[in-house]
């Protein structure tokens, strides 16, 4: 069975911790076998909504802090289920094609994204006579080749099984964070930002880079403490990480969970070959993000006037003809990742591995040549879809979520807390007082002897 938001079969969905849509008790149209036809429909929609508001909230109880507390605050929860709210009304409102760059947008089908055939769980490819066989050895866990110019996926195996996206996740932290921040804008790095695990380009805390120089770091060299110092800009991590999620929902990248804007393991986390290959695409739109991801050589400030060079990790960027970069990952859990693109001939082709071995360099570039030998030889398996609303971008306010106001009796805006938790704090503090002074009574009395 689909799921009609995800566009995942439910037999082979991960283990998130979500409820399944067919137990979904807002869906309709729920035939004797448990299909559902919602076609996008409000009501699944604010399911939808409602199961993304949970993960958000469940991740502070699965992911605690190094003490053990939960990472997010009550208001950023609040400002989670708010943008999740945001995004599932999003998807229900009509889709417009993108001018800048065409595609097909989906039609609301109880398909997955981007058309039926995706939905498998194996290779799928439609090959005509005289079209090139595919490469022999492909043993990633998922892999895509699509067509950046038409939006056609040229052929794909399990595009929406749901992997741990390692660095790749970067390309959507930098189609997030180009368009609302500066090049010129300054960000001093943090104790935190320098302290982060993984790859980082070795910035120093108190020392200010501008964002141009953390873009750079952060594509060219997988730079993890760069995107924190992205995100510290941006107003912080949780709201980066919401800015990043409602991105994904914008762009209808619906496998794609962030939990950090450098995409290290965290819980929860996830995207698929398919959403690479949607982000990629969007970023291939921005000259900036073209700029970044392509540069091979760079340098970067450091304090008493000196600088460092740094060089791209990106093997086939100056061994493959036509390479456009973009970007490759690697953790134990997630295996090796990539997302790249190349252009030759004025067409451009982008290809996505996930959970794939370290060393996928030769079979990344076997399925680029595919891709170019494979033009009007085959018949597309689906399509990249065009964002929701390709002229808006989605927003998360940094203020927190004023009480919701019924449009016929007004009430004064409070000071960012609702009277409902006002009241709640009260009751728990009134229950904890209660308790305690009954436990003071029923110790025995201390006696003591005469003076």
């Amino acid at each position: 069975m689909i799921n009609p938001t995800s566009g995942i079969s439910s037999s082979a969905a991960p283990s998130h911790g979500l409820t399944p849509v067919s137990q979904c008790t807002h869906a309709s149209n729920v035939s004797p076998g448990g299909a559902i036809a919602c076609n996008f429909s409000m009501t699944c929609c604010f399911c939808f909504a409602r199961r993304i508001a949970t993960a958000d909230t469940l991740a502070t109880r699965i992911a605690p802090g190094a003490a053990g507390e939960p990472v997010a605050s009550l208001a950023q929860m609040r400002t989670s289920l708010a943008a999740a709210l945001t995004a599932g009304l999003m998807i229900a409102a009509p889709i417009t094609s993108a001018a800048a760059v065409p595609a097909s947008p989906y039609d609301g089908g109880d398909g997955p994204i981007g058309g039926p055939l995706l939905a498998s769980t194996g290779v799928v490819v439609q090959r005509l006579p005289g079209a090139p066989a595919l490469p022999g050895g492909l043993d990633m866990g998922s892999w895509m080749v699509a067509d950046a110019d038409t939006g056609e996926v040229l052929a794909a195996k399990a595009p929406h099984e749901r992997f741990l996206p390692a660095s790749t996740l970067k390309t959507l932290t930098a189609v997030t964070l180009i368009p609302r921040l500066s090049p010129k804008q300054t960000q001093k790095a943090s104790y935190d930002d320098v302290a982060v695990d993984g790859s980082k380009v070795g910035l120093v805390t108190g020392y200010p880079y501008t964002v141009d120089t953390l873009f750079t770091a952060l594509m060219v060299v997988s730079g993890n403490d760069a995107a924190g110092a992205l995100a510290e800009a941006a107003g912080g991590m949780s709201r980066t990480v919401a800015l990043m999620n409602a991105e994904a929902a914008h762009l209808q990248a619906l496998d794609t969970v962030a939990r950090t804007p450098s995409g290290l393991d965290a819980p929860g986390e996830s995207s698929s070959a398919y959403d690479l290959a949607l982000i990629a695409r969007e970023g291939l739109s921005m000259p900036a993000f073209r700029h970044y991801v392509s540069v091979v050589r760079a340098t970067v400030p450091a304090p008493r006037r000196r600088h460092f060079e740094i060089y791209t990790h990106n093997r086939l960027l100056t061994t493959y003809r036509g390479d456009i970069g973009i970007k490759n990952g690697y953790t134990v859990k997630a295996g090796g990742t990539y997302v790249g693109a190349a252009t030759r001939g004025g067409h451009t082709i982008i290809v996505t591995l996930m959970h794939a071995n370290p060393n996928f360099w030769s079979q990344a570039r076997e399925l680029l040549d595919w891709g170019f030998a494979a033009e009007g030889k085959v018949v597309p398996v689906g399509t990249l879809v065009a964002p929701i609303d390709p002229n808006a971008r989605p927003v998360v306010e940094k203020v927190q979520a004023k009480p919701v106001v019924a449009a016929d009796r007004r009430e004064p805006a409070s000071s960012g807390v609702a009277s409902w938790e006002i009241a709640l704090l009260a009751v728990s503090a009134s229950t904890a007082v209660i308790v305690t002074l009954r436990r003071l009574r029923r110790r025995p009395r201390l006696s003591l002897p005469p003076l």
